[in-house]
């Protein structure tokens, strides 16, 4: 289904071109299904020309209270409260799922079936046997799939992908990345919600924090080769939400891991939410023979940089970057140079990518983290898992 639709560009020449509209029908409706909803509706007039325009077609949630509302508030023409009726709907073209882990195998294996192209967020699932069946369901079906490793779409990410690509920084010695967040520690008195419960999440801070740090880790160096590891539950019992008393939690609360990947780069990877004074804290380094690059996520429009060889020596150190020139990755759909963007539009950009795949029959990969992506990186967090159990370094192994 397409529509003619008339776009002014900022030189004010009037295009005139069919773009094709793509329904969406999204599952869930809380803290993704905003930040989704924010981007299908901001990519028609921003990411200009867009690949495509997102049609809200429907939304669903087990609250129906909540998802009426949900529906309500971000435009979507239907809300449903049993995914398989959404999945029913004709006009949806796009399934996302923006659900509890735990939701992430049974309806996007359905809805790949069904024929729809297929995004869904991280982690891809609770194990990496459950992925491997998500990607073998999306490849049958031959429909485009994506995993919602939305920091790859970070300006500053990509920037640093093409330094490396370009081999500006030459052989790589070592990827170092922490994410750190503070929102379970006691004062905050957190409940057991579904983000704290083994059954529903999978893992804690590992699936949550630290599949972004291992996904970072295969996009910018490469294939990991072994892992060790040390996996902690800091507080082991939390008040339940609905007052009735209280539930064991055995899922992560904090890890560390020392990494090798195959290329000879080592690393060390660090997540936890019971680091006090830190909010979204994901700083990355990488060091090799011909410089070095750091990144902070709560710092997203900067890169630091360093380069061996440069002159003169007397002022030789990291330079801070503001990567916010028309010439830096997307930066010309937005504002002039120092007008800087935000977390949210790394969902832009993450969506913009996945329709475009889709209407001109692209590959998702290697910019775009696909199923396979999905897959391998929930290999690497099962060995982390298994290296803390056994207290052993242990091969990372995704053939």
């Amino acid at each position: 289904m397409s529509k003619e639709t008339g776009f002014t560009t900022m030189a004010g020449a009037k295009i005139q071109a069919a773009i094709p509209e793509i329904g969406v029908g999204i599952l869930g409706y809380s803290f993704m299904g905003k930040a989704h909803s924010n981007a299908f509706k901001t990519i028609p007039y921003m990411m200009y020309p867009p690949p495509a325009i997102p049609k809200l077609v429907g939304i669903c949630g087990r609250n129906e209270e909540a998802v009426k509302e949900a529906a309500h508030r971000y435009g979507y023409e239907n809300y449903y409260t049993d995914w398989h009726k959404m999945l029913a709907n004709e006009h949806i073209r796009v399934f996302d799922n923006g659900g509890p882990n735990n939701l992430h195998v049974e309806p996007t294996i359905a809805a790949a079936q069904a024929g729809k192209h297929l995004f869904c967020e991280k982690p891809l699932a609770i194990t990496a046997e459950q992925a491997k069946t998500m990607w073998d369901a999306a490849e049958k079906a031959g429909v485009k799939h994506q995993v919602g490793y939305n920091y790859r779409f970070v300006p500053a990410i990509r920037q640093a992908k093409e330094l490396i690509e370009k081999g500006l920084l030459g052989r790589i010695y070592h990827f170092r990345a922490v994410y750190l967040q503070e929102w379970v520690m006691p004062h905050y008195n957190t409940p057991k919600i579904w983000r704290l419960d083994e059954k529903v999440a999978g893992s804690g801070a590992l699936g949550d924090l630290g599949a972004h740090l291992v996904d970072l880790g295969r996009f910018l160096v490469g294939e990991f080769k072994s892992v060790g590891a040390i996996v902690k539950t800091i507080i082991d019992e939390r008040p339940l939400p609905d007052g009735s008393g209280s539930g064991k939690v055995t899922l992560d609360d904090a890890f560390v891991s020392v990494v090798e990947f195959e290329n000879g780069a080592i690393g060390t990877l660090e997540a936890t939410r019971f680091a006090g004074g830190r909010k979204n804290h994901q700083v990355i380094e990488i060091n090799g023979e011909k410089g070095s690059i750091e990144f902070n996520l709560e710092r997203l429009n900067e890169l630091n940089v360093f380069w061996v060889d440069e002159e003169p020596k007397e002022t030789q150190g990291f330079h801070n970057v503001l990567i916010s020139d028309s010439y830096h990755p997307w930066w010309e759909n937005w504002w002039p140079h120092g007008h800087i963007i935000g977390w949210e539009h790394t969902f832009i950009h993450q969506f913009t990518h996945l329709f475009d795949c889709i209407v001109n029959d692209k590959p998702v990969a290697p910019y775009g983290a696909t199923f396979e992506d999905g897959y391998k990186a929930a290999v690497v967090c099962d060995a982390i898992t298994e290296a803390a159990r056994t207290k052993k370094q242990v091969d990372v192994n995704s053939d």
